[in-house]
C-alpha cells in the first residue's frame, strides 16, 4: 500500500503536480489514519457549511408551504428570451467554448448599452467580462483585488430606523489610509434602498480621499420605482478609474437560473479579474451568451418604450410591491416600502409570537419567527440577521424578508394567509 503527497500550483498557466510516493509502512501509519488526516477541510471554509440559503430552501421545500422566502422569481421570463435560447441551442458551433472573458457578441451589446448610459465609450474587450452570475463578479473581484488583512468596510453602515438614511459620520468613520475597497449596493438587498445622489457623493468622496476601490454591486438597477432614479457611482467624477460595477441577467431578464453576470470597470481593475476567471471557471455557457446578446439587442432599440422590458418590469413589480405592503399590513406586520429590487422587509414585533416552544434558543429571533411561520402558518421569508454581522444582529432581528416577484396565483395563497391570520389575530 502506498500514499501519494500531491501539490498543486493553483493560479499557474497550468496546474503542475509534484508527487512522491511513500511506503504506508516507513511512516508508520495505516491507509485508514492517514487519509483521515488528509480529507480535513481546507481552513478557509470553516464555518461556511451551512448557510441561511441551504437551511431555509430546505424548509421551504414543502410544497405545501408558499415561498416568498429566496429572491426566484416564479413570473415567466419574456417569451423572446425563452424562445431565443431554444433556436440557439440547436447551432452547433454555439455549443461549443466562447472566449474567456466574454462572448464577443454579448460584450459588445454591453459596451453598447452602458455607454448609451454612462455616456461615455466601454471597450468590450478590456473592460467588460461576463461571469458566473453577479457572484461570480463579486468572486472575481475580491481575489484579483483584495489581499488578506486589507480594510473593506462592507458593514460600515448606520441606518436611521425612520428613514434608513446613511450616516455620512459613521461611514466616515470605517475609513482610514489602510481601507483597500468598500462593497456597495444599490438598489440595496435586503432594505430596497435607492442610494441618493448625495450619499453616493459621500461614499465617492471618501473613496478619492483615502484612495479607496468601490466594488458596486447593482444588478437591481432597472428595478426602481415611482419617485426614485438608480445612479452609477461610477459616473460621479474621479471614480471610473477606482470602481467595478456588477450587474446580472437573472435580475435583468428574470433568468436567475442562467447564472450569467458581468464586471464593468477600467482595464486596469478587469484584466485581475480575467486572471482569476482564466485560472478557475474559465469561461460562461456559451448558448445562455448567446441568447443574452439577442434579447439586449431588442430591448437596446427600445429603450424609451413602455414595452422595453428594463421599463415593464419595473411597473409590473411596483403592482406587486404595493400589494404585499397592503396584505402585510392587513396581517398586522409592519412593511418598510422598498425603493427599488423585489424584496420586502417587515417588522414582525408587534405580533408578539410566543416562540418558546422553538428548539434551538440561540438563534437570532427572526431565524426562529421564520421556522414557526414556515411551520404554522405554510409561509416562508428569510431572517434579515443572516445579513448583518454580529455587530448589528440585534438591530434586525425583529425584521423577514419577503420576495414578491411572484405570479399573481403565489401571491393570492399568500393573501390567503395573512387574512387567515389577520382573522386569528382579531
Amino acid at each position: 500500500m502506498f500514499l501519494a503527497q500531491r501539490r498543486l500550483c493553483i493560479l499557474g498557466s497550468r496546474a503542475k503536480f509534484l508527487k512522491t510516493i511513500y511506503s504506508s509502512e516507513v511512516l508508520g501509519l495505516s491507509t485508514s489514519a492517514k487519509m483521515s488526516l488528509k480529507l480535513k477541510n481546507a481552513k478557509r471554509i470553516e464555518g461556511l457549511g451551512t448557510s441561511v440559503w441551504t437551511e431555509f430552501t430546505k424548509l421551504a421545500a414543502d410544497p405545501s408551504v408558499v415561498n416568498l422566502g429566496q429572491g426566484l422569481p416564479d413570473i415567466s421570463p419574456p417569451i423572446y428570451v425563452k424562445e431565443g435560447l431554444s433556436k440557439i441551442a440547436a447551432i452547433d458551433s454555439l455549443n461549443q467554448y466562447t472566449r474567456g472573458s466574454g462572448h464577443p457578441s454579448l460584450v459588445k451589446a454591453l459596451s453598447c448599452l452602458y455607454g448609451k448610459i454612462c455616456q461615455k465609450q466601454i471597450d468590450p474587450n478590456e473592460e467588460i467580462l461576463i461571469t458566473v452570475g453577479a457572484y461570480g463578479s463579486l468572486f472575481n473581484a475580491i481575489q484579483g483585488l483584495i489581499d488578506e488583512g486589507d480594510e473593506k468596510p462592507v458593514d460600515g453602515k448606520k441606518w436611521s430606523s425612520s428613514d434608513w438614511i446613511l450616516d455620512p459620520q459613521e461611514l466616515a468613520s470605517k475609513f482610514n489610509s489602510k481601507t483597500k475597497a468598500i462593497i456597495l449596493n444599490t438598489p440595496h438587498n435586503p432594505i430596497g434602498k435607492v442610494y441618493s445622489r448625495e450619499e453616493l457623493q459621500v461614499i465617492a468622496d471618501l473613496c478619492i480621499k483615502y484612495d479607496t476601490l468601490c466594488i458596486s454591486d447593482e444588478v437591481y438597477e432597472w428595478l426602481v420605482y415611482t419617485g426614485n432614479k438608480h445612479l452609477k457611482i461610477a459616473m460621479f467624477p474621479g471614480m471610473w478609474e477606482r470602481t467595478v460595477t456588477i450587474g446580472s441577467a437573472g435580475k435583468t431578464f428574470s433568468v436567475t437560473g442562467w447564472k450569467i453576470g458581468w464586471s464593468i470597470g477600467p482595464n486596469h481593475l478587469i484584466k485581475h479579474l480575467q486572471t482569476v476567471q482564466q485560472n478557475t471557471v474559465y469561461t460562461c455557457a456559451t448558448p445562455l451568451q448567446e441568447a443574452l446578446t439577442q434579447a439586449f439587442w431588442i430591448d437596446i432599440k427600445r429603450m424609451d418604450d413602455p414595452e422595453c422590458y428594463f421599463n415593464s418590469l419595473p411597473k409590473e413589480l411596483e403592482v406587486k410591491r404595493d400589494r404585499m405592503v397592503h396584505l402585510l399590513e392587513s396581517a398586522g406586520l409592519k412593511p418598510i416600502v422598498p425603493d427599488g429590487g423585489y424584496f420586502i422587509i417587515v417588522d414582525v414585533s408587534s405580533l408578539d409570537v410566543d416562540l418558546s416552544d422553538m428548539n434551538n434558543s440561540n438563534e437570532p429571533y427572526d431565524y426562529k419567527f421564520v421556522k414557526w411561520m414556515i411551520k404554522n402558518k405554510k409561509l416562508s421569508a428569510i431572517p434579515v440577521s443572516a445579513f448583518c454581522n454580529a455587530e448589528t444582529k440585534l438591530q434586525f432581528e425583529k425584521f423577514v424578508r419577503f420576495c414578491f416577484i411572484k405570479k399573481d396565483s403565489t401571491l393570492d395563497a399568500a393573501e390567503e394567509i395573512l387574512k387567515a391570520w389577520n382573522t386569528e389575530n382579531c
